[in-house]
């Protein structure tokens, strides 16, 4: 194809250098390339219109001037006509091109309308889902927001519930062993009621029983304790003469007589410093009730002239045969006799009785020297003090014996039991050694220390045994401690003179050695009475205390509901009663000897 000229400056005419059918040109926009592409078609059509009317006009000129000849001219028309012809099929090739170039643009242009809609779309799509998803993920963010605080708050709720649990379950092991610590109380509490159901039902019939006893016992009581007038007192006694008086003491002096057909001693006290006749009436019925085998029985009294009348004991105090010969088996037996009255008067009830004025002159003996502890008409009622369980009386009267009278005593001027304590150990060294009250114990101890404890016991006693003499030794020592808090109370001396009891028991004695010195030898053994009725023993049992009764008499006495021992007052810890088959043959001995 051709290119259609253009004109240069000069007139003439240049081919015009047409694009390469593979050039697309390129073009800022649709519309611009189309203006182009218009300009360039009309600049084609032109120039290929003067090249047509150039040549026609050149083979007219050749034609007219030169003369070509007719073959010439028609091959140069035939020429021509083909140039016209190829011009022609450019010009349509090109209008084709241009044709098709214009859709190409127009559809171009189109297609990126189009797109520039399409993506204008897209992007307003995208712009809208973007804000949606920006509004969703803010909604989510929020919602998430709160699910984490809600999150938060029950985990804080859950932390807090676990606390609660745990505090639950501590408080519910606190619990369980709370409930278990109430049902052993309560199982312990059931336990303890049945036990004081049982104890109420056994009090009941104690209750019944004393009411019998008391019964009884009003009607013994008006039998044993009287209540004798001055005149009665003054022909038993030839108006207290002086050939009538057995004794004289701190409180008065004692006198012998008859009254109502029975041998008495009559203790008449001295008036001053004496309680008023209704406070010694009411003293006197406490004492009738006072009954042991080695008290002094309290027959009865007479307030108008302040006196006490007692049974009488021929063989005096324990004071006249200290310096005579009293056998060592003798001796413990008093002691242990006097000790059991002791422990008894200590534990009456409701309140203790304190003796007070304990010492050899007033242990009097009986026809077969049995021990009993006179003077109970001295006694003080013990009180029991304010918040302590001492019992104890206090006095600015401090009668007395001195060497017998307990140290705390004269300062305080408290009598508590430990008194008695005292001065029970100053008549049990008295009784091993024979010696007098002052200085006794400091002459034991230091024979105690230097191992010569024989040099001090007393001979007339005949040979004491060094192991029993020992134990007896340490315990006067004991009782006589300066210190009251260190003395044992009676019944913890009674605790350590029963194992001397046993020791001289029947069973390792023959009738001989049992027998006393020969200025008693008629008398019948006091170890032979039985203490509960003042006979001789037939069937000799040793029960649980220690001591031995007449086989009926123990077991009457154990038969009645009574469960503590004849002699100290204290529970026994059985009821079993052995047999005491060498004191029987004792006895048979004796009785054999006597005939």
């Amino acid at each position: 194809m051709v290119p259609p000229e253009e004109d240069r400056d000069d007139g003439s005419l240049v081919p015009r250098t047409l694009p390469a059918p593979g050039d697309v040109p390129q073009f800022q926009s649709p519309q611009r390339y189309l203006v182009v592409h218009i300009s360039l078609s009309l600049s084609l059509s032109l120039s290929l219109s003067l090249s047509l009317s150039l040549s026609q006009l050149v083979i007219y000129v050749l034609q007219e001037d030169v003369g070509v000849d007719g073959a010439m001219y028609e091959r140069l028309q035939a020429a021509l006509n083909e140039a016209d012809n190829t011009k022609r099929e450019a010009y349509e090739e090109l209008h084709k091109r241009q044709m098709a170039e214009k859709d190409l643009s127009e559809a171009a242009r189109k297609g990126t309308i189009a797109q520039v809609d399409v993506a204008e779309t897209a992007y307003n799509k995208e712009v809208s889902q973007r804000k949606e998803i920006e509004a969703a993920v803010a909604k989510d963010e929020t919602q998430l927001s709160a699910l984490r605080k809600q999150r938060d708050e029950v985990h804080e709720e859950l932390q807090q519930a676990r606390q609660k649990m745990a505090a639950l379950e501590l408080h519910v092991s606190d619990s369980d062993q709370i409930l278990t610590d109430i049902k052993a109380k309560l199982s312990e509490a059931y336990g303890h009621l049945d036990s004081i159901r049982g104890e109420h039902v056994v009090l009941l019939q104690e209750r019944v029983r004393q009411k019998k006893e008391e019964a009884t016992t009003s009607t013994r009581g008006a039998e044993h304790f009287s209540e004798f007038s001055l005149s009665e007192l003054e022909q038993a006694t030839e108006n207290f003469h002086e050939a009538s008086k057995i004794g004289e003491g701190g409180y008065g002096c004692v006198y012998k007589g008859s009254l109502r057909h029975t041998t008495v001693a009559i203790k008449r006290l001295n008036p001053q410093g004496m309680q008023g006749t209704a406070e010694f009436r009411r003293e006197m019925d406490v004492l009738s009730r006072v009954r042991h085998p080695n008290l002094v029985t309290l027959l009865g009294a007479c307030p108008e002239a302040r006196a006490l009348v007692y049974e009488y004991l021929p063989n005096g105090s324990l004071e006249d045969h200290l310096t005579r010969k009293l056998t060592w088996q003798v001796r413990i037996r008093i002691a242990a006799e006097t000790c059991s009255a002791l422990v008894f008067l200590h534990s009456c009830k409701p309140l203790g009785v304190v003796h007070g004025d304990l010492k050899p002159v007033n242990i009097l003996l009986d026809s077969n020297f049995a021990s009993k502890i006179s003077d109970l008409g001295m006694h003080r009622l013990l009180a029991r003090s304010i918040g302590s369980s001492t019992l104890y009386h206090c006095t600015h009267l401090r009668k007395g014996t001195f060497a017998y009278m307990d140290p705390e005593l004269l300062s305080s001027g408290e009598i508590t039991a430990k008194s008695d304590v005292y001065s029970f150990g100053v008549v049990l060294l008295r009784l091993l050694t024979g010696r007098p009250a002052f200085g006794v114990s400091k002459v034991v101890k230091e024979a105690l220390d230097m191992k010569c404890l024989e040099r001090v016991l007393d001979a007339s006693a005949g040979d004491w045994p060094y192991v029993q003499a020992e134990k007896l030794a340490k315990l006067g020592l004991k009782c006589c401690d300066m210190n009251k808090r260190n003395r044992p109370d009676a019944k913890e001396a009674w605790k350590m003179l029963q194992p001397l009891m046993k020791s001289i028991s029947f069973a390792r004695l023959s009738p001989s050695s049992i027998m006393l010195a020969p200025e008693y030898s008629s008398c019948i053994p006091s170890y032979f009475i039985c203490p509960i009725f003042k006979e001789l023993m037939r069937d000799p049992r040793i029960a649980a205390d220690g001591f031995t009764y007449e086989g009926e008499a123990i077991k009457g006495w154990l038969s009645s509901g009574k469960e503590t021992s004849p002699m100290t007052n204290l529970r026994l810890s059985d009821c079993e009663l052995v047999p005491n088959h060498a004191l029987r043959s004792a006895i048979q001995g004796w009785l054999q000897h006597q005939s």
